[in-house]
């Protein structure tokens, strides 16, 4: 079944192409989704390749395409966006959600150096040559929105494995950085970062089992559900994408219900 498109004047992607990495499920997929529910040209890419080619043919249009793509590797992620440009003559949204938890060990003695290389290298890595492809074909064309996936340990400590926690450090490090360098361009180059969506990974952090609920979460912010779902950050990288954050770059955006601002162990406001 097709999903369908928005009103024409709803559309606020309307003739853009959008490349997703990890785009075949969690946040990638719904985020996929939307862009397209908004009018973008979506080509998803991820090593999930049952995953990617189902989605894709469960949309069924000629404007949402599936490529392989494993982003440790130059190679893949030139290939992916060369695609896009192949598919639909140019891109316009990059967004670099391919990510892992690695093991979830929060003892720095417990943590193998390997297993460290392996998170820094899908999440950190990834995202570098998601963004230096992406601004390679950017640069030209004079504009462009590259988002990140970070997460809110790209802010604090204390709440991720160590391995994972200095890839989104590092994530927002790059994103900063690229934005001074190609804000000259056009370009614009953003971060979403959310906490708490029980996508896979956080089933991993917390050790849940399928069918099992996940821990509850301090919320600061109580808007009727005690949950980050995917689609509230999809609906975060849209506006990222979109014209209405055209002078938006170098942000990093958290979408975490207030929880990074509260002082867990002072705050009074219960």
């Amino acid at each position: 079944m097709a999903v369908p498109l928005l009103p024409a004047a709803a559309r606020r992607l309307e003739g853009k192409v959008a490349l997703i990495t990890g785009g075949a499920r969690g946040i990638g997929e719904y985020t996929a989704r939307l862009f397209f529910k908004h009018g973008a040209k979506v080509v998803i890419a991820d090593i999930e390749d049952d995953l990617g080619h189902s989605l894709s043919n469960h949309i069924g249009s000629s404007s949402f395409s599936f490529v392989h793509c494993d982003v440790t590797k130059e190679k893949d992620v030139e290939n992916a966006v060369d695609s896009a440009l192949s598919d639909y003559g140019k891109l316009d949204i990059m967004f670099n959600n391919a990510a892992i938890l690695g093991a979830p060990k929060f003892n720095i003695l417990e943590n193998e150096s390997s297993d460290f290389q392996k998170v820094l290298n899908v999440n950190l890595l990834g995202a570098f040559l998601g963004t230096k492809h992406a601004a390679r074909v950017m640069i030209p064309a004079g504009r462009g929105s590259i988002i990140t996936t970070g997460s809110v340990i790209s802010s604090i400590g204390g709440i991720g494995p160590h391995a994972c926690t200095s890839s989104k450090h590092g994530v927002v490090g790059l994103m900063k950085n690229a934005a001074v360098d190609l804000g000259r361009y056009g370009i614009r180059v953003n971060c979403v970062s959310p906490y708490g969506v029980h996508t896979k990974m956080t089933r991993e952090l917390f050790k849940v089992k399928d069918g099992d609920e996940i821990p509850s979460l301090y919320w600061n912010l109580k808007c009727g559900e005690d949950v980050v779902k995917e689609e509230d950050v999809a609906e975060a990288a849209l506006y990222l994408a979109s014209d209405a954050s055209k002078y938006v770059s170098g942000h990093n955006l958290v979408v975490d219900g207030g929880f990074t601002v509260v002082n867990q162990g002072l705050c009074s406001y219960k």
